[in-house]
């Protein structure tokens, strides 16, 4: 678990208090694209004991604004030239040494000389990544005022741009389809949207409280999308099941996938939450439904009888479910759940249906039309490869399926594992690439002379820890099936060869 500040920093009062956002680089793994708080991972030399204290997140809050930004408080930049302000700012951001001191070093004596500006920053709210996450941030975000007679300057580097605005200005931009916000600062831009900065300050603190008590907060990537991660019984790394609340005014459920009854007591009181805020006073929409995997239907049942709502999904999907639907409705490649009226006021807003099989035959795939959010299911995953199991998975209609939904128009990639890739496409043209780099490395290890499955994922999937082998060979087998209706290999009892072309024409 990694510790991170995080800076809301404002200027002006009431209808116009504007927030400060900044957008990261493309190039960044974590959040790369988005528009964000300034901010970053606590150093050893920000530490004041704890590493997770009010003072801590104070000095770092001002460091990492002041690398990002060039904003520093009045009585700190009042003593310092420009030139000096420039050359600690290079030498904080490049980690070296201006001249005697290294900029850590200078930044650090500068605060022990006037200690009096740390007391303007407030830290009020703390989020930690949810367990989905290969990489998880436990964030304190702190608050200040524009001091008076600085202005933002954001150098290219980590970080493209930065500027100011209201919370409801950047929220309709979001909404508009103009930018990527990443989803705690969406989460905090509509609890600070027309509401005075105090009270947003102990409300956010009270939420976030109740967040890293068990309460889901708002996962936001695209508007009118919600994931919830549920947890489930997986395949690792994975430990979660992401669910999905899509509309506005039509709400359904994607995939609420835990059986676990105490997850799916708090799914219920976010669903409940969300159509009161919502405004129906209906139940939901439907429940749709990716595919039968049991890490994906755990809760179907519960919900659609708990809110007296149909089922969607794939007519094989629909005939394996645990628990057969009240209502079952059937849905085919082509087909269109109406969503109604888009998060930015867009009429005839819908979920296409696309079928997409390989993984599991009755596999769906759902686009919505506004932003061309992927709902992907287990097409693609953004913490392990997928694993294609024959019988059931079949390896050349897997990558058919990929193939396929790259031909459609596709935003954001939201996986049932994982963070949302922010460029579905590039997502599913990797996993091409990977696949095809499995493929030659089975054909090397057959040239080898490796027979088995044993011994030929033990060549293969070196990368892959010896506990994974056993799944790992499954998708392996798969990869050798194709292989066989490519006509490459030939299989022998429990033994594979490479077909000999040495005499052929």
């Amino acid at each position: 678990m990694r510790v991170s500040t995080a800076i809301l920093m404002t200027r002006g009062a009431g209808a116009t208090l504007e927030a400060y956002l900044v957008r990261r680089s493309e190039h960044l793994r974590f959040f790369g694209g988005y528009w964000a708080f300034p901010g970053g991972v606590v150093d050893s030399g920000d530490v004041d004991g704890d590493p997770e204290s009010d003072g801590t997140h104070r000095y770092c809050g001002l460091r990492e604004l002041f690398e990002e930004t060039g904003v520093l408080p009045s009585a700190w930049a009042d003593s310092l030239t420009d030139a000096d302000r420039r050359e600690m700012r290079r030498a904080l951001l490049a980690h070296r040494a201006p001249s005697d001191d290294d900029g850590a070093s200078i930044f650090r004596a500068l605060v022990d000389r006037d200690p009096t500006p740390l007391a303007g920053v407030r830290p009020f709210a703390r989020l930690t990544t949810p367990a989905f996450a290969p990489v998880r941030y436990r964030t304190c975000f702190v608050q200040l005022e524009l001091p008076l007679g600085q202005t933002p300057d954001v150098w290219p580097g980590e970080l493209t741009e930065g500027e100011f605005a209201t919370p409801a200005v950047w929220l309709e931009r979001w909404r508009a389809g103009e930018l990527a916000i990443a989803p705690p600062v969406v989460f905090l831009l509509d609890l600070l949207a027309g509401k005075p900065l105090g009270e947003f300050l102990e409300q956010a603190e009270r939420r976030c409280l109740e967040s890293e008590a068990g309460r889901w907060h708002p996962i936001c990537n695209t508007p009118g999308i919600l994931m919830v991660p549920l947890p489930t019984i997986t395949l690792p790394p994975a430990t979660t099941t992401n669910c999905y609340i899509v509309g506005d005014e039509r709400l359904f459920v994607v995939d609420p996938a835990t059986r676990d009854l105490e997850a799916q007591r708090r799914l219920f009181a976010f669903l409940d939450e969300r159509l009161a805020r919502a405004g129906t006073q209906s139940s939901l929409a439907g429940v749709l439904v990716t595919h039968h995997h049991a890490d994906h239907v755990g809760a179907v049942d519960a919900v659609a009888t708990r809110y007296a709502c149909p089922v969607y999904a794939h007519p094989l999907t629909l005939a394996r479910l645990p628990e057969q639907p009240v209502d079952p409705r059937p849905l085919e490649d082509g087909d269109e759940v109406m969503l109604g009226t888009a998060p930015d006021g867009s009429p005839g807003w819908v979920l296409r249906v696309h079928r997409t099989p390989g993984h599991d035959r009755g596999h769906l795939v759902f686009i919505e039309s506004r932003y061309l959010a992927a709902l992907a299911g287990d097409l693609a995953s953004t913490v392990s490869s997928i694993i294609i199991d024959p019988p059931e998975g079949h390896l050349s209609t897997y990558l058919r399926s990929l193939r396929r939904m790259l031909d459609r128009p596709m935003g954001m990639l939201h996986p049932a594992h994982g963070p949302v890739a922010r460029e579905g496409k590039r997502l599913l043209s990797s996993y091409l690439k990977h696949r095809a780099q499995r493929e030659e490395a089975l054909v090397v290890a057959l040239e080898r002379g490796g027979e088995r499955v044993a011994e030929l994922v033990a060549e293969v999937y070196r990368d892959v820890a010896p506990e994974l082998h056993g799944f790992a060979g499954r998708s392996l087998s798969a990869g050798l099936e194709k292989l066989a209706e490519d006509g490459r290999v030939v299989r022998r009892g429990e033994k594979w060869a490479l077909v000999d072309r040495s005499t052929d024409g």
